[in-house]
């Protein structure tokens, strides 16, 4: 059976990735997989007073203290890693998720995450992680590789979350916008939610017409809006997402190649590292 993937870390986002796994757990009567990856460390790190002591006679020593270190290192992280296993699928049960999987493994967050998902119907994962928690307006270096490795939809917490009320998808036309109309027109994750469409576009009457063509899609019953406005993507699209309270961002994740994004940038880039509301990415 699909589930909900959740991540988590040490960082002040866990909670609010076990509130977005729950809620979307309930809507999508769903249990979660709780991941948490324990990384290797390099154990020469932890002790910058020993760098230099390589002489004659003292190799054996050194060697055999580092092993001490990173032996002690990888109990601490096991043991601080159950531990937060076990509040968040205390917290997760509290909102009602009845059916909850544990997994602690060790390797690599990305490429386990990347395993993990094969069966998941949604990633959930924080906007940074635990070693970029003071990092204002940035997003983890792992967050971006995930999101543009993943198959499946990410939905990335920020650091305070509250059950969206509704939706503002940034609609452009695209595959990947199509895609995440499609999603907010028949996804149960949705239902019920007003959907705020958003287009960064001349006004025209191309432009009005995909804005036509998106909220006939949603519905005849769907409260809908739409907002086209000149200007670029991430301001017109932070404007409207500002302006709505309770709001969750939908929209596709990276139109260009990996190479021109890590060049000039990119709007979902720009979007995840600005929006302080949960952003669902769609391939």
């Amino acid at each position: 059976m699909d589930h909900i993937l959740a991540c988590i870390d040490s960082s002040a986002y866990a909670t609010s990735v076990c509130d977005l796994a729950a809620w979307a757990a309930r809507r999508l009567d769903r249990p979660v997989e709780l991941l948490h990856v324990v990384q290797r460390k390099d154990a020469v790190a932890e002790r910058h007073d020993l760098s230099g002591a390589i002489g004659l006679g003292v190799k054996g020593d050194l060697l055999e203290e580092l092993t001490r270190l990173s032996e002690a290192d990888a109990r601490l992280q096991v043991e601080r890693g159950r531990a937060l296993l076990a509040a968040a699928e205390e917290r997760l049960k509290a909102a009602s998720v009845t059916s909850v999987d544990v997994l602690h493994r060790h390797g690599g967050i990305v490429e386990t995450i990347i395993e993990r998902e094969a069966d998941a119907r949604v990633v959930v994962i924080g906007k940074r992680g635990a070693s970029h928690e003071f990092a204002t307006d940035h997003i983890g270096s792992k967050v971006e590789r995930v999101v543009r490795a993943s198959n499946k939809p990410i939905l990335i917490a920020s650091r305070a979350v509250e059950p969206p009320r509704c939706v503002v998808l940034a609609f452009d036309g695209s595959p990947a916008s199509c895609r995440a109309l499609e999603r907010c027109a028949n996804s149960p994750l949705f239902t019920g939610l007003p959907v705020h469409v958003v287009m960064a576009g001349a006004e025209d009457a191309r432009h009005r017409g995909l804005l036509a063509e998106a909220v006939g899609q949603l519905g005849d019953d769907r409260e809908a809006l739409t907002t086209l406005k000149p200007g670029k993507a991430e301001e017109v699209i932070s404007g409207v997402v500002g302006a709505t309270p309770g709001a969750i961002l939908v929209m596709g994740a990276y139109g260009h190649s990996p190479l021109r994004t890590l060049i000039v940038g990119s709007t979902t880039t720009s979007m995840i590292r600005t929006i302080h509301v949960p952003v669902l990415l769609m391939r």
